[in-house]
């Protein structure tokens, strides 16, 4: 009798280590197919953008489209949080408006830094930002977990 306890004791402690070790492979994958959500949103969205606003051009590639996309994902990912936190006066003065500015910020940045991607003019950056803000925040909004 004492040895069927403690068997079963035994049995649940590695189920317990078995569950935590599963988690955190849950969450690795679910982080990893976040962003390559976010990676296909981004890229739609270039796609959208050159397609519908005149002075906004990606080089008509795929492996372009994939490098713009994944620069894009990965400054939204590591340098938009700390430019969300610089300007978080800004944004909470015009009531979340001042998100389009970071995100301006960033394409523009992008854009500074790639030569695939070209902006010529405020207006198509201003289109440009909003339509890839509509995609990311649908995509964030979509890809949060329900709880």
């Amino acid at each position: 009798m004492l040895m069927n306890y403690l068997f079963s004791i035994a049995h649940l402690n590695s189920l317990h280590v078995e569950n935590r070790n599963t988690m955190g492979y849950t969450r690795a994958m679910s982080f990893i197919s976040r962003i390559l959500i976010q990676l296909l949103a981004n890229g739609a969205a270039l796609y959208v953008s050159q397609y519908f606003i005149d002075g906004f051009d990606v080089v008509p590639s795929v492996e372009a489209y994939l490098k713009v996309a994944a620069v894009l994902t990965l400054v939204n990912i590591f340098i938009r949080p700390i430019l969300k936190l610089i300007f978080s006066p800004v944004i909470f003065i015009t009531l979340g408006l001042g998100v389009l500015v970071v995100n301006a910020l960033l394409l523009y940045g992008v854009d500074f830094v790639l030569t695939e991607i070209t902006i010529a003019g405020l207006f198509p950056l201003v289109y440009a930002t909003v339509i890839i803000s509509v995609a990311n925040y649908l995509t964030s909004k979509s890809s949060k977990k329900k709880e």
